[in-house]
């Protein structure tokens, strides 16, 4: 499948990418590679084989969750331009 200036054009128009004539002529080759890529993806035959819900069948090493730093509220606001019963404050950003 071959795109012409005028799909870039649109699927530019659709993404709501403002594009010129010039970058038109330049990325149009470009998304032309993309879709053969695709095409050539497509023609893969994956009948016999089993998805994979992971590349790698590896299992994760999980650690224990631990508090490891905390209980310093004076220490952590101590740079806090402002500070109110141990939580920064800030401005109203809600109109």
């Amino acid at each position: 499948m071959s795109l012409d200036k005028e799909t870039v054009r649109k699927v530019a128009s659709l993404a709501h990418i403002k594009m010129t004539d010039e970058e038109l002529d330049k990325y149009g080759p470009q998304l032309n590679n993309i879709v053969g890529f695709i095409e050539q993806l497509s023609e893969v035959d994956t009948d016999n084989v089993e998805p994979l819900p992971s590349p790698v069948d590896i299992p994760l090493k999980l650690r224990k969750d631990e508090v490891t730093d905390g209980g310093y509220p004076e220490d952590v606001l101590a740079n806090a331009p402002e500070a109110l019963e141990s939580f920064y404050v800030v401005p109203k950003v809600i109109e």
